[in-house]
């Protein structure tokens, strides 16, 4: 027997937190370019972190040794405790989320800085929202596809698939949600941009949110919430 609960699985790079602007400052502050999100966000995913195409040859000699690559995510995990950022409306669309009854709310994120359930905690409290308020926080490795967790999570709370949801920004975070039998909110201002969702990944573009104030009106209007107060 289900619950009465509804269920909001949020991603963290990308969705919730402004990855691109952390991983951007850290590649800076070695020497490395990773060049405008708009080219950005069309690379395949193994060029991500290495600056894509263009910056490729530079970046890889900087990060072909093990130990300069270690240097690397500490400065990301630094920066993402000391400066790194949600998307505007983000804190208070959890707050609305997670001060609601019958909504459990949380975060699976394959997040790649050093402890990063600590790291997003300490980006989340400095931003205004407590992270202990969130019903759970899963970190996978990137190994790791999210299938498995959403179908754990969801078990977890007894939810009926039909009121269970995902946000993401990759292709990947789709194909998790459908599988899991859950519904799928889509953002194209993160990893990949809305052409390469719809045309490349066939996501339709009705479940795609092209600012993050037009994803928390999608989940707010979903779950009768009503508006975001800033």
């Amino acid at each position: 027997m289900y619950s009465n609960d509804r269920l909001v699985i949020l991603d963290a790079d990308g969705t919730t937190v402004d990855a691109f602007s952390a991983i951007d400052k850290t590649f800076a502050m070695h020497g490395m370019d990773l060049g405008p999100l708009a080219r950005f966000q069309k690379r395949r995913h193994v060029f991500k972190y290495l600056g894509g195409i263009k910056e490729f040859p530079r970046n890889l000699r900087k990060q072909i040794a093990r130990q300069k690559r270690s240097r690397i995510i500490a400065t990301l995990t630094e920066v993402y405790r000391d400066e790194g950022h949600l998307y505007d409306g983000m804190a208070q669309l959890l707050d609305r989320l997670a001060g609601r009854p019958g909504v459990r709310v949380g975060i699976v994120t394959r997040n790649i800085t050093r402890d990063p359930v600590d790291t997003l905690e300490a980006l989340f409290k400095r931003e205004g929202f407590d992270p202990a308020r969130f019903d759970f926080l899963v970190h996978l490795p990137l190994a790791l596809g999210k299938l498995d967790a959403f179908r754990t999570i969801r078990d977890r709370f007894d939810v009926n698939p039909a009121l269970a949801f995902a946000c993401g920004d990759e292709a990947a975070d789709y194909q998790a949600a459908v599988g899991a039998g859950i519904h799928p909110f889509m953002v194209s201002y993160g990893f990949e941009d809305f052409e390469r969702l719809t045309v490349r990944h066939g996501i339709p573009r009705e479940l795609i949110s092209r600012s993050p104030a037009e994803l928390g009106a999608r989940i707010l209007h979903t779950l009768s919430l009503g508006a975001v107060v800033a």
